[in-house]
């Protein structure tokens, strides 16, 4: 069984990935796992001995079969751990991430399994990142509408909030433009870098680079 730190690697490799045969540089996984190179180089040799990853030096690396499918199912328990603690034990999303990082070594599939049935088999977690399917090989992507791009006057539903740090999402619980919320684009001035969104019950003013954040789609 892989280790918790191989998992790890395996998982911000993944998700990092903009297609089945994407190359991931070492240097944007360094930063995100919060390591050395040096200690990215020797784990990611490592990793290609056991037949996880293929590393091209100089671009960076790439999951083989095999990892892709170990690090789907670390994604799969990370997200379905993230909807439980949100769902069930009704903790705030923004301190679920760090408890899913934890648990999501140690939970089996067994368990995984009936967190699954309890929750009624989810497909996205309370972020709006989606939870792969037992049997899922591919990590589905959206289509990269955001606040920031999308059709203006016309309605749309938040889909997936792209930054999930504690301080961004205490702003989308503060302006209520969290999955599932209607929204639609009053206006939109590239001058001033303002987006100012209409939702059911209220409004929302936000930035361009905070409104690129915020995934929607037309409904």
């Amino acid at each position: 069984m892989p280790t918790s730190t191989v998992e790890n690697y395996l998982k911000a490799i993944l998700v990092r990935s903009t297609g089945d045969e994407a190359v991931v540089a070492t240097g944007a996984l360094a930063e995100a796992l919060g390591v050395t190179p040096g200690t990215i180089t020797t784990m990611v040799k490592s990793m290609a001995s056991r037949g996880l990853l293929e590393h091209q030096p100089r671009e960076g690396v790439r999951l083989t079969p095999e990892g892709r499918t170990l690090a789907m199912a670390v994604v799969r328990k990370h997200r379905l751990v993230e909807t439980f603690l949100v769902q069930v034990l009704h903790m705030d999303w923004k301190e679920v991430h760090e408890e899913a990082e934890a648990l999501e070594h140690a939970i089996s599939d067994r368990v995984l399994l009936r967190i699954d049935a309890i929750l009624g088999y989810p497909v996205a977690d309370p972020h709006g990142d989606p939870i792969p399917s037992r049997k899922s090989h591919l990590l589905e992507r959206g289509k990269g509408v955001t606040l920031a791009t999308c059709e203006a006057l016309k309605p749309f539903r938040v889909e997936r909030i792209l930054d999930q740090s504690p301080v961004f999402l205490e702003f989308i619980q503060r302006t209520g433009l969290k999955p599932g919320a209607r929204v639609r684009v009053r206006d939109r001035d590239p001058a001033s870098g303002v987006v100012r969104c209409d939702l059911k019950d209220s409004e929302a003013t936000l930035g361009l680079p905070e409104a690129a954040k915020i995934e929607v789609k037309a409904v």
